[in-house]
């Protein structure tokens, strides 16, 4: 990273402000662009389970010759696997051929049935997603359970993704909740700045990761005007004003790449004055947009509601 920019988490840990995102990346590709990253400088790698690439990012990692511990290490539990939190943490570190992660994160606020039709996805007979019963098991269960990780050494923070303040205030009032969240990973770009969640973080002490942060083709952030002019402003692509401007606003971001040279020039990030920080934030006053939205069947993004209907 052209800055070095870290952030100190909750518990005391430190999270580089700018990783590699692996999500809908195929095994040869997602090999190459973490070996690329890790060569190129990049110290801060995002995986998850249900990307089903865990072993060849691990492959990568074990392959690039950097020392484990200079690599800051994230994978997720998956909404099948809330009822058996430790088991699919030893899934993940096998898979990725190591014997700690640095960050696990809760995938979503979702609990799905881990004896369903899918191991992934499990529906019912009328197509819906399987959903366990609150009362059955739900995500203030599954965090109490991720809390215990702690005491293994088998991982260093924890935290969770997608979780909207409905979902915190629910978490942080239960009596099973010792632990605050070290982060909590989001989209979040001009199209989809969530600033209430935003706000309620910080004085929370819950750092944010932004995922998505270029935007996607139903969301061509890169050729909004205000950051192309700051882009030729500056001499820096869309892409790294769009990834200085998540770090900007105090957020790590992980831009997902698999084309060698994308992954080397997203690196590149720089100091962004507020002058233009500000600018940028302007863009969400006529357009809001979100990429990410699978239909659980419950309701997710409930900051939406103060922020444009985004559903």
């Amino acid at each position: 990273m052209a800055t070095g920019r870290t952030f100190l988490l909750n518990d005391g840990n430190v999270i580089p402000a700018l990783g590699l995102g692996t999500w809908q990346s195929p095994d040869k590709e997602v090999y190459e662009a973490v070996l690329t990253a890790l060569k190129t400088g990049y110290s801060h790698i995002d995986a998850a389970f249900c990307y089903g690439n865990e072993v060849p990012v691990g492959k990568a990692v074990k392959d690039s010759g950097v020392p484990r511990e200079n690599i800051f290490l994230t994978s997720k539990l998956w909404s099948t696997g809330h009822t058996r939190v430790t088991e699919d943490l030893e899934v993940s570190l096998k898979n990725l051929g190591v014997e700690y992660l640095d960050l696990y994160l809760m995938h979503w606020p979702v609990t799905l049935n881990p004896n369903g039709n899918h191991p992934l996805f499990p529906t019912t007979s009328t197509g819906a997603r399987d959903l366990l019963p609150d009362e059955e098991w739900n995500y203030i269960n599954t965090w109490a359970s991720m809390q215990e990780l702690l005491k293994t050494g088998k991982v260093k923070s924890i935290g969770v993704s997608n979780f909207s303040t409905y979902h915190f205030e629910q978490l942080l009032k239960a009596p099973t909740t010792i632990i605050v969240p070290a982060v909590n990973q989001v989209e979040m770009h001009p199209y989809n700045p969530q600033e209430k969640l935003v706000t309620y973080c910080k004085e929370k002490g819950i750092h944010l990761t932004a995922y998505s942060p270029l935007g996607s083709t139903a969301a061509p952030l890169q050729q909004e005007a205000i950051v192309k002019m700051i882009a030729e402003k500056v001499g820096r692509s869309p892409a790294q004003v769009l990834i200085s401007w998540a770090i900007w606003r105090g957020t790590s971001v992980i831009p997902k790449s698999v084309t060698p040279g994308r992954v080397a020039s997203n690196f590149e990030d720089f100091i962004m004055s507020d002058a233009d920080g500000q600018l940028i934030n302007e863009i969400s006053k006529t357009t809001r947009k979100r990429i990410v939205m699978p239909n659980w069947g419950v309701k997710i993004f409930y900051d939406d509601d103060n922020e444009g209907d985004m559903r």
